[in-house]
C-alpha cells in the first residue's frame, strides 16, 4: 500500500501539458516525479519516458537508487543499464535518464513524456536552453498529448517563475506543495529548516513560494497576497499619479484614496516622454481630476520643447502638480513605502499593476547598499514612491509617526 500527499497525487495524475510541482524541501517532490514517470510508462508502454536531473551525480546518487527501490518493492521486473543511463522495464520500454548540466547530450532519442527534477537550480539562461532541448526531444507518439513536467524547489525569480507564474505558457499548471504537506517527515525536520534559513529563504524552501533569493529586498514589507486589493478606478474618483521621468521609459502609478488610505489601481510604463504621457492620461481618463506627484528633477529636465520643463507641461495640461523642491532621500522614500505596507495601509491591485508588483518584489540592494538601478525595476517603484512619500511621509522623532499631507 503506497500513500501519497494530496499535492503529490495531483502532480502524478495531472493531465496538463506542462505541470509543475513547486515545492518546499521534504515535500516528496522527487518521489512524486518518480511515480509520475511510472504512471506515464504504464499508459504508454511502447514509448520511452525521459527523466532529467541537474547533474550525473544526482542520477547516480538519487534517482537510480530511488527507482530501483520502487521497482523492487512493487515487484516490477526491470534492468538497469548504468553505462547508458536507462532503466528497461519488462514490456514497458525505457525510462531514460539525462543530466541537464550537459545539454549537448540531450540528442539522439525521442520520448513521449519528460520529467525535469530541480530545473530551477539552473541559471535562467541555461534552464531556458535545456527546456527547449527537452521539449524538442519530447515528440514520440503517445496516448494523448506529450507532456513535460517539472518538480522543483523555487530558487527566486528564475525560469520556472517566468514560464509558470509571471507569463504562464499555454498548457502550464502549478501544483504548490509546502513542507507541511508531508506528514511522514521526522518531527524535528521543519524546526531544523527554521534554524538554518532566514524568513525569505523559508518562504521558498518551506512554503514553496517564489521570493527574491539574490539579495535583501528593498521593499521587504510588501507581500503580494497580503497587500492585494480588487479596488479599481470608479466614476468621479480623483486620480493620484506618482510619475517618474525617463525618456522612453516614463512610468506612472495611478492611485485612488479610500478611507484616507492609498490604493494603487493602474500603471503605465514604457511611455516615450511627458507629452505622450499627458496625451495618454487625458485620453484614458477624461472625466477625472488628475493630481500628479512627479520626480522633482522634472523641473529642470527638458522634454520635447527645450524651453519647457516636464513639470510645466503637466501644469499646462491642467493637472495639479504636487512636488517638493527636491526629491526625498532614497532612504526616506523606502522607509515610507515599507512603513505603509507594514501597517497594511497601502494596497496594490496585482491584476492592473503587474509591473509595479514585480518591481516591488524584485528590486534588491546593490553592493553599495543602494536600491539597484541596473535591472529596470526602479522606474515603477520610484513613481509609486514619489506619491507615497509626498502624501504619507515619515516624521522621525521618538516614535515613527505618519502625517497626512495636503488632504
Amino acid at each position: 500500500m503506497i500513500e501519497f500527499t494530496e499535492p503529490q497525487w495531483d502532480f502524478i495524475t495531472h493531465k496538463a501539458a506542462f505541470p509543475a510541482m513547486v515545492a518546499g524541501y521534504g515535500s516528496g517532490k522527487t518521489q512524486a516525479c518518480c511515480w509520475r514517470a511510472i504512471r506515464l510508462k504504464k499508459e504508454n508502454p511502447k514509448q520511452p519516458v525521459a527523466y532529467y536531473l541537474p547533474t550525473y551525480g544526482l542520477i547516480t546518487d538519487i534517482i537510480i537508487p530511488r527507482f530501483s527501490d520502487i521497482f523492487e518493492r512493487t515487484r516490477i521486473p526491470y534492468r538497469l543499464n548504468k553505462n547508458e543511463s536507462f532503466f528497461e522495464i519488462e514490456g514497458y520500454n525505457k525510462i531514460i535518464m539525462r543530466s541537464m548540466d550537459s545539454p549537448e547530450r540531450i540528442i539522439g532519442y525521442e520520448s513521449a513524456h519528460a520529467i525535469c527534477d530541480e530545473l530551477d537550480t539552473l541559471k535562467t539562461n541555461k534552464a531556458r536552453d535545456v527546456w527547449g532541448k527537452i521539449v524538442a526531444r519530447n515528440r514520440a507518439p503517445c496516448n494523448g498529448i506529450n507532456t513535460a513536467a517539472v518538480g522543483t524547489t523555487p530558487e527566486g525569480f528564475r525560469f520556472v517563475y517566468e514560464k509558470w507564474e509571471k507569463n504562464p505558457m499555454k498548457g502550464s499548471a502549478i501544483i504548490k506543495a509546502s513542507t507541511y504537506s508531508n506528514p511522514w517527515l521526522p518531527p524535528e525536520y521543519i524546526d531544523n529548516l527554521k534554524e538554518m534559513f532566514n524568513p525569505q529563504q523559508l518562504d521558498a524552501y518551506l512554503n514553496g513560494e517564489f521570493v527574491n533569493m539574490v539579495a535583501a529586498s528593498v521593499y521587504s514589507e510588501y507581500e503580494r497576497a497580503r497587500h492585494h486589493t480588487n479596488d479599481t478606478i470608479q466614476p468621479n474618483d480623483s486620480l493620484h499619479i506618482g510619475m517618474d521621468f525617463n525618456v522612453g521609459k516614463m512610468s506612472a502609478v495611478i492611485h485612488v484614496i479610500r478611507d484616507n488610505k492609498p490604493r494603487a489601481v493602474m500603471e503605465y510604463g514604457g511611455v516615450l516622454d511627458t507629452p505622450a504621457m499627458i496625451s495618454l492620461l487625458k485620453s484614458r481618463h477624461p472625466n477625472h481630476s488628475i493630481l500628479v506627484y512627479p520626480d522633482a528633477s522634472g523641473g529642470s529636465r527638458k522634454s520635447v520643447n527645450a524651453s519647457e520643463s516636464d513639470l510645466s507641461l503637466l501644469r499646462q495640461a491642467g493637472f495639479s502638480v504636487l512636488v517638493n523642491s527636491k526629491n526625498p532621500a532614497v532612504k526616506d522614500r523606502v522607509l515610507s513605502m515599507n512603513a505603509m505596507f507594514k501597517g497594511d495601509n497601502y494596497l496594490v491591485n496585482t491584476d492592473f499593476c503587474p509591473n509595479y508588483v514585480e518591481s516591488l518584489e524584485k528590486q534588491a540592494y546593490d553592493k553599495n547598499g543602494e536600491p539597484d538601478k541596473t535591472s529596470g525595476h526602479d522606474h515603477m517603484v520610484d513613481a509609486g514612491g514619489y506619491f507615497i512619500t509626498y502624501r504619507y511621509p515619515i516624521v522621525k522623532d521618538d516614535v515613527v509617526k505618519f502625517k497626512l499631507k495636503g488632504l
